[in-house]
């Protein structure tokens, strides 16, 4: 954890699980900076924020946020996504860094063009 990274030290930066009939889910802390995020129901979302973001199975990303600990998800803006180069795990690092950051943050795009499979 960076210097940068201010975060309750009790739970984890990002958490992953897969579960049946499901791909893989990352789920990140972040609170969101000046701006917060943008999500496609609400608008802007500010504070201590939850980031899930989850391979569907077909080369794209879900990214859904929420307040942390609230029942309700929202959509990222600009969710889905194709995965990048860089997989699953490199998308939900940018995706935190933006919020982080916040000026409405919205989902990463990755380049343009097919993902390649390795």
């Amino acid at each position: 954890m960076t210097g940068q990274q201010q975060q309750d030290e009790t739970r984890p930066v990002t958490t992953t699980w897969t579960q049946p009939d499901a791909g893989v889910r990352l789920v990140g802390f972040a609170t969101a900076g000046p701006g917060g995020a943008m999500t496609d129901e609400v608008g802007v979302i500010t504070g201590d924020l939850t980031l899930a973001t989850e391979d569907d199975g077909a080369g794209h990303a879900v990214l859904t946020v929420q307040y942390t600990g609230a029942w309700e998800w929202y959509t990222l803006t600009g969710s889905p996504v194709r995965l990048p180069e860089g997989g699953l795990a490199s998308l939900h690092e940018e995706a935190l860094a933006r919020i982080r950051a916040g000026g409405g943050a919205e989902a990463p795009a990755p380049l343009p063009g097919p993902r390649s499979e390795g």
